[in-house]
C-alpha cells in the first residue's frame, strides 16, 4: 500500500516505514505529524482511490539544513560577478501509517 501526499508545494509517494525529506515542518523531533492533503491511495490489490478523507501519519526524526547551493551571477565585459550561497531547511520524517 502506498499514498501520494502533498506538502510544501511538492508531491511525494510514501509507504509505511518510508523515510523522506520534506520542507521544514513545525514540531519537535520525536513528535507525530499528520498529512491531511492525500491525493491518492493505492492498496496492495491495486485498487486506486482518491484521497478524500485519507490521512498519512508520520514521526519527525530531525530538522536539518541541506547542502549549500552556489548561485553565481556573471556578465561578461562588465566586471560584474556575484556569488551567493543558500542552504535550505528540511525536516526528515518516517511514515508510520496510512489511514484510508
Amino acid at each position: 500500500m502506498y499514498a501520494v501526499i502533498e506538502t510544501g508545494g511538492k508531491q511525494y509517494r510514501v509507504s509505511p516505514g518510508a523515510t523522506l525529506r520534506v520542507e521544514k515542518l513545525a514540531g519537535e523531533p520525536g513528535s507525530d505529524v499528520t498529512f491531511d492533503k492525500v491525493l491518492a491511495v493505492v492498496s496492495d490489490a491495486g485498487e486506486v482511490s482518491t484521497g478524500g478523507s485519507a490521512k498519512v501519519s508520520a514521526k519527525i526524526d530531525r530538522h536539518d539544513r541541506d547542502e549549500k547551493v552556489i548561485v553565481f551571477k556573471f556578465k561578461r565585459k562588465k566586471q560584474y560577478k556575484r556569488t551567493i550561497g543558500h542552504r535550505q531547511h528540511y525536516t526528515q520524517v518516517t511514515v508510520t501509517g496510512i489511514d484510508a
